[in-house]
């Protein structure tokens, strides 16, 4: 990605689900001359706005919006995927002078964007069944053979550690510990010259507005939405509600039971990206409520930004 100038630099604007992040972007875009870019893995979907409370059209025309709703269900998508989008979308958005205001709650997606790839490889089935032959005597012994410092700091009596360390090892020809050092000193000085926001919320009132919109969807057409997708992709599957409806379609849930299982799955979903970008030191945090306005919000953050 080219170097953007100081206005055109990417803003991030992140938070859990039903946290207001569409509303607050689009202030930031009216405010700072930008234009959005969806980082939600499911808002990327046709026939699923209603599901994944993609922006409204009311939305949708009050500043340019890139990336909802440009897959068909049965296409796969991966954070690579979207990477190699956003990128493109990003780079277009810069040259014309404009400010990408990229939103979503998809941590790995926003991962992928802001950090690249890790360097970490991914699992190996061959040798993961090799080295599950083995015993947890004789894996730690190999990993403090082959990287002392790393199996000082691995809880060597957890054995799928042991055996994620050793995975690392091989495969990459050098120690685990050195990837991830390596890999940590590259993420801070990426995170150096990153801006975003996380808004934070009461876990309570989060909760609440959670049902309310699950309610929402269930009232709006979400039913009928899930009704009309056919065959989808393995990630579209995974979209919340999804299989939800489908059993409420199949009889096997009533209308109320639905809804409380699609809540419940949002809040948890809620929770594991709190714990998500709790770790994302990088975004400064912003605490809101019910009584919060945007538009002042938008104005706070642009004077941080």
């Amino acid at each position: 990605m080219n170097s953007p100038s100081a206005k055109t630099k990417p803003l991030y604007v992140c938070g859990p689900t039903a946290s207001g992040k569409s509303g607050l972007s689009i202030e930031l875009a009216r405010k700072f001359d930008g234009e959005i870019v969806n980082a939600d893995a499911f808002q990327i979907y046709i026939g699923l706005e209603i599901l994944s409370a993609a922006p409204t059209r009311e939305e949708l025309a009050c500043v340019p919006h890139h990336l909802y709703g440009v897959l068909e269900p049965d296409e796969p998508c991966d954070a690579m995927r979207y990477r190699e989008m956003a990128m493109a979308t990003i780079e277009e958005i810069q040259s014309r002078g404009k400010t990408p205001i990229v939103t979503g709650g998809s941590g790995m997606y926003l991962k992928f964007l802001t950090h690249g790839p890790s360097p970490v490889p991914s699992a190996d089935e061959t040798l993961r069944a090799e080295l599950e032959k083995e015993s947890d005597e004789v894996l730690a012994a190999r990993l403090t053979t082959l990287d002392p410092d790393g199996a000082a700091a691995t809880n060597l009596k957890n054995r799928r550690y042991v055996i994620r360390a050793l995975e690392i090892c091989i495969l990459t020809g050098s120690k685990m510990s050195e990837v991830k050092s390596h890999w940590k000193q590259s993420s801070d000085m990426i995170e150096s010259m990153l801006r975003g926001v996380y808004l934070v919320w009461d876990r309570e009132t989060l909760r609440q507005r959670i049902n309310r919109r699950t309610e929402m969807m269930l009232d709006m057409g979400a039913v009928d939405e899930v009704a009309a997708l056919g065959v989808v992709s393995a990630t579209c599957e995974k979209a919340i509600g999804v299989s939800h409806i489908r059993a409420l379609l199949a009889g096997e849930l009533t209308r109320e039971e639905c809804g409380e299982r699609i809540a419940a799955a949002t809040r948890q979903y809620a929770k594991r990206q709190r714990t998500w970008f709790g770790k994302e030191k990088w975004l400064q945090h912003w605490n809101v409520d019910e009584s919060t306005s945007l538009e002042r919000l938008a104005e706070q953050i642009i004077s941080h930004a």
